[in-house]
């Protein structure tokens, strides 16, 4: 281990005891979500009848630097596993978006042809493909086998978990960069202490790394449990991320909205100490207190809308179930694997999970829950009376797609808070 970052920095397997990031020991437990599967390891029909390892999972809450974690680290070889099943071009509204912020980056950054952007995390490397578009040269850093299709698609990928080793070999061979970024990584990151300083030698003198993750502020005031779960160590707070990066050679210099369907927040830093901050990040500071970010009594509240969530979810079901009506639901990210073992929902309530066509995850089952996952041709193929919404964040766009096709069920959608909408709303 690198003695240049605090040893607490180092995420170990197993129980969690103090904070990720300042290490105080006076943490709040906010929600426990009981044992959980790991939400993407799919299981084949023939692992149905094998035993199945579940994890610890709660929430928790720092009172000194505003950060949410879970309690318990499972191994990183075996939550980024080979057949790691998520693809960030599957998903047409995320394609959008990473095409606008590879724009607005190259601008704001003034990149061009002799700079070099670093994508960690960079899965089948869809970002990074924005950037190449533009002229730029681009490298990513992911640790599964969707590497490999980055790869054949063009992006140069190195298959590997990004540390002070992989930064030191790509700098020898690639040069410094100019540019580093990371989507929905930084968060998921056990060595975050190996991360940081990787990146500090990766970067040029005047680069800046800027990544999105969730936020405290929209996963609390969204009522957004789901968010939780094994791959997200820490949800951060900006107040949390500013005590992160003043253990290091950096400065937080801007904070902007990210990603708004998954309530992401995007924050510049800049390497070296004491360097100009943008208004946004005082304003950024003050949203999360006005919020009650620093307040436990804020954290009590999000526990007992969770369990509200739950308690609407289940009593609707049951009372459709009695009526005779069916139901389905419409697609299958992580966050539904917390969701459903939360609710204890399997295929006696929810009999099939219905993905698009191009989906890895077709064929498989849910973790946990054993619910099948179908093609969601069958949606309009068999019209239930009800479709759950797993997606829900997307609700909109689902709707309206799947309206188009012909379904004619009305929607359940379980958060942030329990609600139905009418087909013919």
């Amino acid at each position: 281990m690198d003695s240049s970052y605090p040893s607490h920095h180092f995420i170990k397997a197993g129980y969690i005891k103090t904070c990720q990031v300042c290490n105080s020991g006076a943490l709040l437990e906010v929600l426990d979500l009981g044992l959980q599967p790991l939400c993407d390891t799919l299981l084949a029909k023939e692992d149905l009848s094998k035993p199945e390892t579940k994890y610890p999972l709660s929430l928790y809450w720092c009172p000194e630097c505003s950060l949410a974690q879970i309690n318990y680290c499972v191994d990183s070889g075996v939550l980024y596993h080979p057949n790691y099943p998520y693809r960030t071009g599957a998903t047409k509204e995320l394609v959008e978006y990473m095409a606008g912020l590879a724009g607005s980056l190259a601008s704001d950054y003034k990149l061009g042809s002799g700079d070099l952007v670093v994508d960690l995390g960079s899965n089948d490397g869809t970002l990074l493909n924005e950037f190449k578009k533009l002229g730029i040269k681009v490298l990513g850093v992911e640790p599964t086998d969707v590497a490999k299709i980055a790869n054949k698609n063009g992006i140069d990928t190195v298959q590997s978990f990004f540390d002070i080793k992989t930064a030191s070999e790509i700098k020898n061979r690639y040069g410094k960069a100019s540019l580093i970024t990371a989507t929905s990584m930084f968060e998921r990151a056990h060595a975050i202490g190996e991360v940081v300083v990787g990146i500090e030698n990766l970067l040029k003198d005047d680069g800046a790394f800027v990544f999105e993750s969730h936020h405290l502020l929209d996963i609390i005031r969204g009522g957004q449990f789901d968010a939780i779960y094994h791959e997200h160590l820490r949800t951060y707070s900006l107040k949390s991320l500013i005590k992160l990066f003043s253990y290091y050679n950096f400065t937080v210099t801007d904070v902007e909205k990210g990603f708004a369907f998954r309530s992401n927040i995007k924050v510049h830093v800049s390497k070296g100490k004491n360097r100009p901050q943008k208004s946004s990040v005082a304003h950024w500071l003050e949203l999360e207190e006005e919020a009650g970010l620093n307040n436990a009594e804020t954290y009590k509240i999000f526990a007992e809308r969770a369990k509200k969530s739950k308690e609407d979810f289940l009593n609707f079901i049951g009372k459709i179930k009695a009526q005779g009506k069916s139901l389905g639901a419409n697609s299958c990210p992580a966050r539904c694997v917390t969701l459903l073992n939360y609710y204890g929902v399997d295929a006696g309530l929810i009999p099939y999970i219905a993905e698009r066509p191009a989906s890895p995850k077709l064929g498989m089952y849910l973790p946990g829950r054993h619910i099948r996952i179908v093609n969601n041709e069958i949606l309009t193929k068999e019209q239930p009376d009800y479709v759950v919404l797993l997606a829900w964040y997307y609700a909109e766009p689902i709707i309206k797609q799947s309206k188009a096709t012909g379904l004619k069920s009305d929607f359940i959608i379980p958060l942030p808070d329990f609600k139905v909408v009418k087909n013919s709303d």
